[in-house]
């Protein structure tokens, strides 16, 4: 069985969702934000921390994908997401999970299509995508299109590895060959 969390990090609401591949298939299990008070950054990491290990602990999913982080034009903004992504990757790590790494342009385009959608086009398409009656929270959307984009790749690459290299033809030499040895 494969489950995947994904994780939409942010300083003040972490989104997150969870699927499992059921017949090579995503099927919704959960989905939700973790949202911290608005006390100092170092509590608030701690909370964002604390949250994702108990839905590990409950879900025990098997995979996690994330968001990475993209330049925002406030600085001090892109720092403190930084560190709640931080707190997020370690807190899977710490609980023995394989993270991988989504942009957000690659999340959008696995999901919608096209890389620069907006948040109520990612909305739409994870409900369609995961049968769901109704859109889910912006920043839950955000990770259960992460979670789709880990299994949209994961299946692309088992394609492309999957597939066979060409047959060369009987006593055709290579173009390219080894000089091992040669004074070249």
């Amino acid at each position: 069985m494969t489950r995947i969390l994904g994780i939409d990090p942010g300083s003040r609401i972490t989104g997150y969702g969870i699927i499992e591949l059921r017949d090579a298939r995503p099927v919704y299990l959960t989905s939700g934000c973790i949202r911290v008070s608005s006390g100092p950054l170092a509590g608030r990491l701690h909370e964002i921390f604390s949250g994702v290990r108990a839905i590990v602990e409950e879900f025990t999913p098997t995979e996690a994908a994330i968001e990475s982080v993209f330049m925002h034009r406030n600085a001090d903004s892109a720092l403190k997401l930084g560190q709640a992504r931080g707190v997020a990757i370690c807190a899977m790590v710490d609980a023995a999970l394989a993270v991988s790494e989504y942009s957000p342009t690659q999340i959008k385009q696995a999901v919608v299509g096209r890389g620069n959608a907006a948040k109520e086009q990612v909305q739409h398409m994870v409900r369609a995508l995961l049968g769901l009656p109704g859109a889910p929270q912006a920043d839950a959307a955000d990770a259960l299109a992460a979670a789709l984009c880990h299994v949209h790749t994961a299946q692309t690459a088992g394609r492309v590895g999957a597939a066979q290299p060409p047959r060369r033809r009987p006593g055709r030499r290579d173009r390219f060959q080894s000089y091992k040895g040669s004074d070249r």
